[in-house]
């Protein structure tokens, strides 16, 4: 079977699975009885300078993408690892530096109970750089969906300096939010999400 071939079959084998969970009652992760209008009420963001809230609105869309961008990876790389590693995908497939990050990480989370957490998965700890270095660690597996382990790690770079400007409160100029939207479409072009 040919690569793309290989990848229509990936995708669909993901598709039915997805369908099978929904209609087994999976609730959604993401639905919400809360409206966005709510939540800017509990935020109070009235009482914040205009001047302030407009450069965090327009990059509140950026944020959007570059987090989904991030989980569709995570979610693409678990459903890789499962399907070569099965249950010990963590084991088999994550090298033992990446686990004991991913672990320590959610350990030091663990002791604020008090907050919620940033994952139910282990690999929800990882770095973008690290998926990087699992799909490299795991190339025979990854390469008929990314066929060059160097394009996706300069993809992952260009996103990761624009998510580092995001993630601390920084505005991108219109020509990063341009070059983050040309790594996105070219890597859900190649894998898809």
């Amino acid at each position: 079977m040919n690569q793309i071939g290989q990848l229509y079959e990936f995708v669909y084998r993901g598709q039915l699975a997805d369908e099978a969970l929904d209609i087994a009652g999976r609730p959604s992760r993401y639905s919400s009885d809360v409206d966005l209008e709510e939540v800017a009420e509990t935020l109070s963001v009235d009482l914040f300078d205009p001047e302030l809230m407009e450069p965090a609105r327009r990059m509140a869309i950026v944020y959007q993408v570059i987090a989904a961008f991030e989980n569709g990876v995570r979610e693409f790389v678990l459903k890789v690892l499962v399907e070569a590693h099965g249950d010990e995908w963590w084991e088999r497939g994550v090298s033992e530096k990446i686990r004991k990050f991913a672990e320590s990480r959610r350990k030091d989370e663990e002791k604020n109970r008090w907050h919620g957490t940033r994952s139910d998965g282990l690999l929800g700890y990882t770095e973008l750089g690290h998926l990087v270095d699992i799909m490299r660690n795991n190339w025979e597996c990854f390469e008929p969906y990314v066929t060059r382990i160097d394009w996706a790690a300069s993809i992952f770079a260009g996103i990761e300096r624009s998510r580092n400007v995001i993630m601390h409160s920084g505005v991108l100029e219109i020509e990063d939010v341009e070059r983050l939207g040309i790594y996105v479409r070219d890597w859900i072009k190649q894998v898809g999400l």
